[in-house]
């Protein structure tokens, strides 16, 4: 009886001595900053300015950009885009307070205090794996025409992603459409649909209301996003529906259902730049990180900061 009781005893504690010790070997792997630069990060929650490491920031970025579960090679291609998106707005912004705020303003960044306490016991295994992904792709970021490129990046394409001056009215060559097969298959927000009144549909466009709906689609671009329409003999731009009703793609479509109105869309996201589930499809292909980033930034040249 003396030998059972010892066995389970021990049975009970060598896996937790064993994890222990494994446990204090496992470690924070550290950032490994040559020249560090920092970044002027605007907390919306309390409106303090906080001067920050910048690969510091990228590390809190991934965590709020990407989820964690990506595959490394899709959060290295963010970790470049995120940095290029940072400090072309540290070059648009050097005249400001602060360069960034930490929403989808700008950038989502959690800190390490919030991580600690979301992740909990799962912290270091997730950041160990944002820290790697951020030192493998140290200082790296995306140039072209010799200024650093503004690395725009959304959640989940149509199947193509869309021509910025579509979108944002600028015209750059690495933000031209490209396709992105990927996203239906990766993503579970490629198709997404909502119902909503139609006195709400009306009050939110600032339409008078009407029981008749008539929509005519005007002009859509090639990869088959809205960019013109007139909803009862009134035009919108795509986008304006889009932000107006917060729907999550320019590809959409309206459809009246009595008293109510079901509008479904394809995609999630402006559409410019790299798909992030294109990303992850890619990534779980075989591509890397550089061929990612070639595919959603035509043209640009990945330089590394000194």
């Amino acid at each position: 009886m003396k030998k059972i009781i010892i066995f389970i005893i021990l049975l009970i504690f060598i896996p937790f001595f064993i994890v222990l010790i494994m446990g204090n070997n496992y470690k924070e792997i550290e950032l490994n900053y040559i020249n560090v630069k920092y970044i002027r990060v605007k907390r919306l929650k309390t409106g303090i300015i906080e001067n920050i490491p910048l690969e510091e920031y990228i590390v809190g970025v991934l965590a709020g950009e990407m989820p964690i579960d990506f595959d490394l090679e899709a959060l290295k291609a963010q970790a470049v885009a995120s940095r290029s998106y940072a400090l072309k707005r540290m070059e648009y912004n050097a005249n400001l307070d602060y360069d960034v705020v930490d929403s989808i303003q700008n950038q989502v960044y959690l800190d390490n205090n919030y991580l600690k306490e979301a992740w909990g016991i799962n912290y270091l295994k997730n950041i160990n794996k944002l820290r790697k992904a951020v030192n493998e792709t140290l200082d790296e970021y995306l140039e072209y025409d010799g200024r650093v490129a503004d690395t725009l990046f959304f959640s989940t394409s149509n199947g193509y992603t869309e021509s910025s001056s579509l979108i944002f009215g600028f015209d750059a060559p690495y933000l031209e459409s490209v396709e992105s097969p990927w996203d239906k298959e990766e993503s579970s927000a490629f198709y997404s649909s909502k119902i909503i009144t139609l006195k709400d549909f009306y009050n939110l466009l600032d339409l008078p209301y009407n029981k008749n709906l008539n929509i005519e689609i005007e002009k859509r671009s090639s990869t088959n996003r809205i960019l013109l329409l007139k909803i009862n003999n009134t035009s919108f731009k795509g986008t304006d529906i889009y932000n107006k009703l917060g729907l999550r793609s320019t590809d959409f479509d309206i459809i009246l259902l009595g008293d109510s109105v079901k509008i479904n869309t394809i995609g999630y996201g402006h559409g410019v730049g790299m798909s992030q589930y294109g990303a992850l499809g890619m990534a779980k292909s075989g591509y890397t990180y550089k061929e990612i980033l070639d595919h959603y930034y035509h043209n640009t040249i990945l330089k590394k900061r000194i």
